[in-house]
């Protein structure tokens, strides 16, 4: 891991369980679905994040506001000095999206379980049903990061600019448009199928390897600059909701080291339901807009 731009905001499951108990540290599962993952074991001392109801407002289409994220990390026992470690199910694309989160919101030492979940359980690391409990810590109010998100007017303006890059991060078939979102997230969907016009297709799991760990730095450099995604352009990357583009967001920003990487976190669940914005799709033309 040595070899990445940012190799401290990676930690192994080695370096985790030998700091279980080390007070500056506090782990954090991220999880879709506590049910099927927190709830049935976890690393032992881990609190759990919802993602759906920590890291999301409960009404509005957004992230969780600087209020509620002040008081998450209360409710967490962290202060700004805590270094935070983040994991979760589905191969840590929430991990990932609540860590692009909370650098939002100026956290400044935050790390992922290289691996997530499933690598300590294959380790076979202890794992535990209790649930932790913390001191309220007092938190300040966080000045927010601007530059590593991006909202759909920022995406219009870039389109046939070759200064920028669009990577969509989701599967072949949502890209093509065959479709709209993956059967188990049909809620998810959208009014029409396909892509942003100019965007490249890298799934995010071809950042990973067997073992859910990321790959060796040249092997994702040359992944990404292959394709023409390379350092000296503005990425931005999208998916369906934003936390599959989240994790090749990471990828970009942290172990590749890009200067200028956002997450669209609308993604395709707007992008698609929009009026009025152009989609490529294979083998169809789009009409010319009508007239007001």
């Amino acid at each position: 891991m040595t070899d990445y731009a940012h190799p401290e905001v990676l930690v192994s499951t080695e370096w985790l369980a030998a700091h279980l108990e080390d007070p500056t540290v506090r782990v954090l599962e991220v999880d879709w679905d506590a049910a099927s993952a927190y709830e049935i074991g976890h690393i032992p001392g881990a609190a759990l994040v919802d993602w759906k109801r920590d890291i999301n407002d409960p009404l509005r289409r957004d992230i969780l506001s600087g209020d509620q994220f002040v008081t998450l990390m209360e409710r967490l026992g962290v202060t700004p000095q805590t270094t935070l470690v983040l994991y979760g199910d589905m191969r840590n694309w929430f991990a990932a999206f609540a860590f692009w989160t909370f650098r939002i919101y100026g956290h400044a030492d935050i790390r992922l379980l290289n691996g997530g979940r499933r690598k300590w359980f294959d380790d076979d690391r202890p794992v535990t049903e209790a649930v932790p409990a913390f001191a309220t810590t007092s938190y300040p109010a966080p000045v927010a990061v601007t530059g590593i998100r991006l909202f759909l007017p920022g995406v219009r303006d870039i389109l046939g600019r070759s200064d920028h890059a669009l990577v969509d991060v989701r599967s072949p078939a949502e890209f093509s448009g065959a479709i709209s979102a993956p059967p188990e997230y049909q809620n998810e969907g959208a009014q029409r199928s396909g892509h942003i016009p100019g965007a490249v297709n890298i799934p995010w799991a071809q950042a990973i390897q067997e073992d859910d760990t990321f790959k060796p730095v040249e092997q994702l450099r040359e992944l990404y600059q292959s394709r023409g995604v390379t350092p000296d352009k503005g990425i931005v990357t999208y998916c369906r909701i934003g936390e599959r583009s989240s994790h090749t967001w990471f990828v970009l920003t942290n172990l590749l080291g890009y200067p200028r990487v956002a997450n669209y976190d609308g993604s395709w669940s707007e992008w698609g339901n929009a009026v009025g914005v152009p989609v490529e799709k294979p083998g169809e033309e789009a009409p010319a807009p009508v007239a007001a």
